[in-house]
């Protein structure tokens, strides 16, 4: 049986945070798929089409990394491509709090899943895509803090 793991997010933008944990889970894993999820609490800050392409462009040539887009509760997609495993990465303590009770409640919802969590690298524990967004949206440069070749 195929280990499919999701690593949901809305990617707004990607970073170099959710490039490591998605390369590190793809060792781990048979299959990470990259799932942008529509949350109808955000006011995104780049379009659909263009979180898709900075995501596709980041892991074009990794075999074993798809890129989708999904609408609903996580669990329920991952049902339905048979994913048995969520992806996440944790930068601090905060993270966990917030990680520990999404996994609780996800598997409350759905047995069959489990929430794994990897660790960022201490070198990347503190870039968060909100952040990027405010310094991107004051004119700032956040070019470091983006996988190489995405370009805003």
């Amino acid at each position: 049986m195929k280990r499919i793991a999701v690593f949901p997010g809305s990617f707004d933008p990607i970073t170099t945070g959710h490039e490591d944990i998605v390369l590190r889970g793809a060792g781990l894993f048979d299959e990470v798929v990259v799932a942008i999820g529509v949350n109808t609490t955000k006011n995104y800050l780049f379009s659909l089409e263009q979180r898709m392409a900075f995501v596709e462009q980041t892991f074009a040539g990794h075999s074993n990394i798809r890129v989708t887009q999904y609408e609903g509760l996580t669990v329920e997609f991952c049902k339905s491509i048979g994913a048995k495993y969520i992806l996440r990465g944790l930068r601090n303590s905060t993270d966990f709090e917030y990680e520990s009770t999404i996994a609780n409640m996800n598997k409350s919802i759905s047995d069959g899943i489990e929430t794994i969590l990897l660790v960022t690298a201490p070198e990347l524990s503190h870039v968060q895509s909100t952040v990027l967004r405010e310094i991107y949206k004051n004119n700032g440069d956040i070019s470091s803090f983006l996988p190489k070749g995405i370009q805003l």
